[in-house]
């Protein structure tokens, strides 16, 4: 038999974004034709997508970890790179994904449903797209972002019509592979099965789905027993049905007390559910009694006498029957069908969804303004210094290539320009003073102007020595080393071939 797998938690790693190229365009005659350099492909998603095809998790068990492809890197000549291709894994419907922390991120029931678990980065921009009037030549590009990564846990809630109730060895297996062509393990022992059985009825024209939760006892939904793994397989179902061994000698067993110990069970575990079903209160929902094991003497004596106290205390229908010998069936199957069929036609119709979800906050567009929200704090651990904190601000830190000067100056621009300087300012920060954004702490240096940084390409002028000799100086440090002026006289009086000391070069 298939192994069961109804919770699995996947280690996501969505694709890098490809990295910008720096380019010049060259050909015969035209050294420096401009920066033709091509942006970066954005790296490739992993999406979740509702299959019927899927019935089980068990694939993503054995395979927790996944890995989407990365974007291809820009080229020369305007080539852009790649989009890294989306990793697509079908699940079963009735997966619920949640995150770390245990909040629902997603609910994909309707087939055709998809949830992007995990965003791939963005692909950077060559110098080509960085080109502007004032920096007509960009010597930088900007680097790929990389792709989110985190786990996401999958759980699986059947999505059974009708859900089976009742203590350990009741018949719930024996009554499913009766009335479906399901073939569960079935024996006379506590806890035979160890995983839900889902099983087809068929009613000629149509069908309805049955499905059994594994030893419910008392105390299930505190983690006793096998109950607390396999009550989420219940939630959907439109129906339940209390499956009683009428045949029990366990001491302190009767059916009305077994009835009254799974309920509290189920009123615990409705009480600790986070979510809607979409389908009401589980306490709420119709229900049917099914006294089993009738083909024993004694227990179809018992059946009898208590079934009338049965529908008067609880207001339910209830059968007798025998899976075992499969007497009593047809009634209960009809009177199943009818609920589910009033259900049914009380529920909005579940079509195909070619539609995309995607966590809170999460996709494209959420970039698409001038410049995302920040905030600048003191940092508690080094004296003196600020943290600047932003989603958008971040991902520029990301994109910088720290070993290109030009690069570090673009970076200022867009950071003085977005308003960090000015909130600097007014947050008491002094020049040298160390700044954290993004995990990276630099010695702060405000820009005196607002403008662009002009420089040469891959250079800042920020970050050049002004030490270095201009070229007048170079020019005049020159004319003295060849005798043509006198090193110390800084006169007023121009010097000339003809006026000016020869005696130094004469030998």
């Amino acid at each position: 038999m298939a192994r069961f797998i109804d919770r699995v938690v996947l280690h996501l790693q969505a694709g890098d974004g490809g990295h910008g190229c720096v380019s010049v365009h060259r050909e015969k005659f035209k050294p420096l034709g401009g920066p033709d350099g091509g942006n970066g492909g954005h790296g490739g998603d992993i999406i979740l997508e509702v299959s019927n095809q899927i019935h089980t998790l068990m694939d993503f068990h054995y395979r927790p970890h996944i890995k989407a492809q990365r974007g291809g890197n820009g080229a020369g000549d305007m080539r852009n790179g790649a989009r890294g291709e989306d990793l697509v894994l079908p699940v079963p419907a009735g997966t619920v994904v949640r995150n770390e922390k245990g909040e629902t991120l997603a609910d994909l029931v309707a087939p055709g449903t998809r949830f992007v678990a995990a965003q791939g980065g963005f692909g950077g921009l060559g110098n080509a797209a960085l080109a502007s009037a004032q920096r007509k030549a960009p010597g930088f590009a900007l680097q790929g972002e990389p792709g989110e990564a985190h786990d996401l846990v999958l759980e699986l809630k059947s999505m059974a019509d009708v859900g089976l109730v009742g203590f350990p060895s009741a018949g719930k297996s024996s009554l499913i592979s009766v009335l479906s062509a399901a073939k569960p393990k079935i024996g006379d022992y506590p806890f035979t099965t160890l995983q839900p059985n889902l099983g087809v009825v068929d009613m000629g024209n149509d069908a309805f789905t049955i499905a059994d939760v594994p030893g419910l006892i008392p105390g299930a939904a505190a983690g006793k027993g096998l109950g607390l793994d396999f009550l989420r397989h219940i939630e959907r179902t439109a129906v339940l049905a209390h499956i009683v061994d009428t045949a029990s000698i366990e001491p302190g067993r009767d059916p009305v007390s077994d009835i009254e110990a799974l309920e509290n069970e189920l009123a615990q575990y409705q009480e600790a559910l986070q979510e809607d079903t979409g389908l009401g209160d589980l306490r709420e929902r119709p229900r049917v009694i099914v006294l089993n094991k009738a083909d024993v003497p004694e227990a179809r004596e018992l059946a009898e006498f208590v079934k009338e106290d049965l529908e008067k205390q609880f207001g339910w229908p209830v059968f007798i029957i025998s899976a075992a010998a499969r007497q009593g069936l047809e009634p209960l199957k009809y009177k199943l069908f009818e609920m589910v069929t009033e259900h049914r036609k009380s529920q909005p119709k579940v079509k195909r969804e070619d539609k995309v979800l995607r966590p809170q906050g999460q996709g494209r567009k959420k970039h698409a303004g001038a410049y995302a929200d920040f905030t600048v704090k003191k940092d508690p651990q080094v004296q003196g210094g600020y943290i600047v904190e932003g989603d958008k601000i971040d991902r520029w830190i990301t994109q910088t290539d720290f070993e290109n000067e030009e690069a570090i100056g673009y970076l200022a621009d867009r950071l003085a320009k977005a308003g960090v300087e000015e909130e600097l300012f007014k947050q008491g920060a002094e020049e040298g003073c160390p700044v954290t954004i993004g995990g990276i702490t630099f010695e702060w240096e405000p820009m005196a102007g607002g403008d662009p940084t002009l420089a040469g390409r891959g250079r800042d002028a920020r970050l050049q020595n002004n030490q270095r000799a201009s070229a007048a100086e170079r020019k005049r440090a020159s004319q003295a080393r060849r005798g043509l002026i006198d090193e110390f006289d800084f006169g007023d009086e121009e010097v000339t071939r003809e006026s000016a000391n020869r005696d130094r070069w004469q030998g």
